[in-house]
């Protein structure tokens, strides 16, 4: 077997995630920049050069800016920590980010006060309740914001104000990463508010602590960008944010040599799942749907020798779709106890 299926084999079975986590605490390497990034641009200075299988750690802005003392430090939206250069990375080849830590690093988060338009049908938005609460308390400027609380030590988020006399909007924490992604090929620098075949703001919540995220490789050192914490977000992001908050972010990275990925890919404890990751209000869902079922095929074929048609048939019988944003991305997951023995 070629040594990127043996990985990406190791990958899909835990073993990379393990072989991180064994690793001792002083070998973490500490990325602290001065400068975060609102595009995905490979002109960009490198922020830190870091080895396969390295463990490295850094603390993410708020989608608005803000850190760990909620005090504003670059421009809002998704300020991204990077471009970090992973040593060997090559175009054709593809990166596995295995993220051993993600938690917030501050006791309140907000979110916008209502649903977005684009989860609603046009009757419902004629009624809806106007979207002010309360000026300034968010950000200057925005009444449509509101404040959580973060318990770190319970684990929940619980919305400060206003109070429902029927729900008491408490709920564990899920902390997740909203934007993972590498600079793109040539001199495209798009913002840190789409997704693409580069990953970016895919707004997944299946990114969490314990994950590993598998993107394409298109320059040397493959530019990796990270932003946009939450500290809980729905399927699908339906009010077009999360929970929001600054987060502290472990990881490693291993290179899979020509892996010639098409998109995204992330894997679970208990999941692989191909991601249709495609720029919001441009395409509809149902391609994100074709791009992400074309893509597990692919790799069901590739990884796991499957006969295509056996590979259709299993992700008929045992596929599971979701919405990753309903504004534009979808995601297929065959859970790992249906997958053959590699």
């Amino acid at each position: 077997m070629r040594r990127s299926a043996l990985l990406l084999t190791s990958l899909v079975l835990g073993t990379s995630n393990l072989r991180a986590q064994a690793a001792p605490a002083a070998s973490v390497r500490r990325i602290a920049p001065d400068t975060f990034w609102n595009t995905l641009w490979r002109g960009h200075p490198v922020v830190a050069r870091i080895k396969p299988g390295e463990v490295a750690a850094t603390r993410l802005l708020d989608a608005g800016a803000r850190d760990y003392m909620n005090v504003l430090r670059a421009q809002p939206s998704n300020p991204m920590v990077g471009p970090i250069y992973i040593e060997g990375a090559e175009p054709g080849d593809a990166i596995a980010i295995n993220f051993r830590k993600i938690r917030p690093s501050r006791g309140t988060a907000w979110s916008y006060y209502r649903l977005g338009y684009f989860s609603l049908t046009p009757a419902a938005v004629e009624g809806l309740y106007p979207n002010t609460f309360k000026p300034d308390i968010v950000r200057p400027g925005r009444s449509d914001l509101l404040i959580w609380d973060v318990d770190t030590v319970r684990g929940v988020v619980k919305l400060r104000e206003p109070v429902s006399a029927r729900h008491p909007l408490e709920f564990p924490m899920e902390p997740m990463l909203g934007v993972v992604g590498v600079a793109p090929a040539g001199d495209f620098a798009p913002t840190s508010g789409p997704s693409r075949e580069y990953g970016g703001n895919m707004d997944f919540n299946e990114i969490r602590e314990g994950s590993t995220v598998i993107l394409p490789v298109f320059n040397p050192g493959a530019l990796l960008f990270l932003a946009d914490g939450h500290a809980l977000m729905a399927d699908g992001e339906p009010t077009g944010a999360g929970i929001e908050t600054s987060m502290d972010v472990e990881f490693s990275v291993d290179v899979v040599k020509r892996a010639q990925l098409t998109g995204p890919r992330v894997v679970t404890r208990d999941y692989i799942i191909a991601v249709g990751s495609q720029a919001e209000f441009i395409s509809t869902l149902d391609r994100a749907v074709q791009l992400a079922t074309t893509d597990m095929v692919r790799w069901l074929t590739s990884e796991y020798k499957m006969e295509p048609w056996a590979a259709h048939l299993l992700i008929s019988a045992k596929g599971e779709y979701e919405v990753v944003t309903v504004m534009g991305s979808a995601a297929i997951k065959i859970a790992k106890r249906w997958l053959p023995t590699p």
